[in-house]
């Protein structure tokens, strides 16, 4: 049975509700970590690098998937809110089709321009071969990927976060074996990894789009639709900081890149990958969570039940502030054995990476914040705040961190940027939230149940 939506959240309720989400994340987090580790172990540094070099690529064209999903989900979520169920399902469909067509395009379009990006971000040799092996292959599997997004993001409004969950670990399982069998039993490399990721996001986007194609218990289903041009504009701007923000972030990734390349040469590039699989692994605790979150504050918009959406800002606030904490703790713990698990073979750069990874820490007490407030502007759909957040905090804050801490701090000051950009962008988002406070509705009437 679907999830109910419009009950009061206590703390208890709310974690049980957002742990799906955030076990979703962390499990897809784990299976590109797990991706990371079978390329550096079974195919060297050089891989690892490259493999790192070229994921932004693909990533970029995936965003689109975030976009609908997050500017999406709040408008779908906000119409079964109002009591319109019929209206929901034909703005949940539309914004399928509209993923199924878009993804068709980015896949044509990254096909058309990989070789040309990677050698034009200063690859070259090894590592760009190895990089267009891994890097054509996650292009044509674009349309795979932008789905799974989208449906992260609707199975939440959909009140199944267990299945969303069920899907995920599907597709991780599915993704490890081929990792394992691929480059280890079969000798494939990177394009084995490469594969064995197709093969999970393909498993990811088409078991769900089955279950919404047939009758279901959930509160939505793909119906015949049309398209509503004004509904998808909403959507796309609405969602617009989502995508802005996973864009930046494989453009902050490539400026890393290239950084690292100037100041440390490939150990540096190598170094990166596994401190982004690590972060990938932590940063999955804040967007589940607000994943989870997101649609009940706009069912609750959707229902003018403006108590009850305080009352979700404030425990968000609480828990996002107490896992930043305890990540930030559990990372001093844990940096030593995962950096040995995937560059222990060498001495030089595990002290490299336990170093950078130390440093990079620092940002997990501050990130949290930023992500749910942005978050939080795309739930009650306040779209531009939330891209001006997103945009704010990574192509202004990061790009230039990256590039200008270095100059004062040598090489450290390129994992310490990270720190810099979330601190500088946290007090845009606590500024923003404090004069619109989008948690507040005018008028709403007070609705426990």
């Amino acid at each position: 049975m679907a999830q109910n939506m419009a009950q009061h959240f206590t703390f208890a309720k709310l974690l049980r509700f957002t742990l799906p989400s955030v076990g979703m994340m962390v499990f897809m987090s784990l299976y590109v970590m797990i991706d990371g580790f079978f390329v550096s172990n079974w195919c060297g540094a050089t891989a690892l690098a490259a493999v790192n070099f070229a994921y932004p690529i693909p990533a970029i064209l995936g965003s689109l998937g975030f976009m609908l999903g997050t500017g999406g989900n709040a408008i779908v979520a906000s119409t079964l809110g109002s009591g319109n169920r019929k209206l929901a399902n034909e703005r949940f469909s539309m914004l399928v089709f509209a993923a199924l067509f878009g993804g068709i395009a980015f896949a044509i379009l990254g096909t058309a321009t990989l070789r040309p990006l990677l050698a034009a971000l200063g690859a070259s040799g090894q590592m760009l071969e190895d990089g267009i092996a891994y890097g054509s292959i996650l292009v044509m599997s674009v349309p795979f990927t932008i789905l799974q997004y989208l449906f992260q993001e609707l199975m939440m409004t959909a009140g199944k976060p267990d299945m969303a969950f069920g899907v995920t670990v599907v597709a991780g399982v599915v993704n490890i074996v081929l990792d394992a069998v691929l480059i280890v039993g079969a000798g494939l490399g990177v394009a084995g990894a490469a594969i064995g990721t197709m093969a999970g996001e393909a498993a990811g986007a088409l078991i769900p789009l089955v279950y919404f194609m047939r009758k279901n218990t959930s509160n939505l289903r793909l119906v015949r639709t049309r398209f509503d041009w004004r509904t998808l504009g909403r959507a796309c701007w609405n969602g617009s900081s989502e995508m802005v923000s996973n864009i930046a972030s494989s453009v902050v990734a490539m400026v890393y890149n290239i950084q690292l390349l100037a100041y440390l040469g490939e150990p540096g590039v190598a170094a990166y990958g596994v401190i982004m699989y690590a972060g990938f692994l932590f940063a999955a605790v804040f967007l589940g969570y607000c994943t989870g979150c997101a649609p009940l504050m706009s069912y609750h918009l959707g229902a003018r039940n403006g108590e009850e959406m305080a009352s979700l800002f404030r425990k968000s606030l609480l828990i996002v502030g107490v896992a930043g904490v305890g990540m930030f703790a559990l990372t001093r713990v844990l940096v030593t054995p995962l950096a040995t698990l995937f560059v222990g073979y060498d001495a030089g750069l595990l002290e490299l990476t336990v170093h950078a990874a130390l440093l990079y820490s620092f940002a997990l007490l501050v990130m949290g914040f930023n992500v749910y407030g942005s978050s939080l502007f795309t739930a009650v759909g306040n779209g531009h705040v939330s891209a001006l957040i997103s945009f704010v905090r990574t192509f202004i804050c990061e790009i230039g961190a990256v590039l200008l801490v270095p100059l004062v701090l040598g090489a450290d000051g390129i994992w310490l940027s990270i720190l810099v950009a979330e601190a500088v962008a946290l007090v845009l988002t606590a500024a923003m939230t404090c004069y619109l406070k989008p948690f507040r509705l005018d008028g709403a009437r007070k609705k426990r149940k």
